[in-house]
């Protein structure tokens, strides 16, 4: 699936990933992740992308945003909406697809390989777009959770599909204890279609 001499850029839709791995019941250690595909290839470019609270005195995203930010990562953020919705409930929404979809599509004609952790079935134009420009793509997301975190059409769309659980034992570490208020802001960033 990788070639040694292939330039890659890794595309990570934070909240998405975030909530695969937790599925399945694992964290992401991104310096492992990181030094998994400057192994595979010649990594170009790490995107990470994700919105934040920017008013709280705690955003429990924030520490990691830091430690990507200065560990080799490109982080793309912007101000999370906060609302009420009409059940009263307090929620948050960052959609981070246009950005990433604005960068891969800028990066296409400096890499061989895009790997784009997400299941959003919404990224299959971007992918069919990528591979116009002669651009291999990889999907990195589960179908082994309930439901899957995948969009059928993203899969099948995808050069390669990657099962995010079979990187568990390279690129996982054991879940951290969230602090209060971590799950509904985490929980609440994240819109996941029934069909990815």
């Amino acid at each position: 699936m990788f070639y040694r001499d292939e330039r890659l850029a890794l595309f990570i839709d934070g909240s998405n990933l975030y909530a695969a791995a937790k599925a399945l019941g694992f964290d992401i250690d991104y310096k492992l992740l990181r030094s998994e595909f400057v192994r595979r290839g010649k990594l170009v470019r790490a995107f990470y992308y994700t919105a934040l609270l920017e008013d709280q005195d705690y955003s429990p995203i924030r520490p990691l945003v830091d430690w990507l930010d200065y560990n080799g990562f490109t982080m793309v953020t912007k101000p999370a909406k906060e609302f009420i919705d009409s059940m009263g409930r307090r929620k948050v929404k960052g959609n981070m697809d246009i950005e990433l979809a604005v960068d891969a599509m800028e990066m296409a004609d400096r890499i061989d390989h895009m790997v784009l952790f997400s299941g959003d079935g919404d990224f299959r134009p971007l992918v069919a777009g990528m591979q116009r420009k002669g651009v291999r793509v990889s999907v990195v997301s589960t179908i082994r959770s309930q439901p899957p975190m995948i969009a059928d059409e993203l899969r099948r769309q995808a050069d390669n599909f990657i099962e995010l659980e079979e990187l568990k034992d390279v690129v996982g570490r054991p879940p951290r204890p969230m602090r209060e208020g971590d799950e509904e802001f985490i929980a609440n960033e994240i819109e996941i279609p029934a069909d990815g």
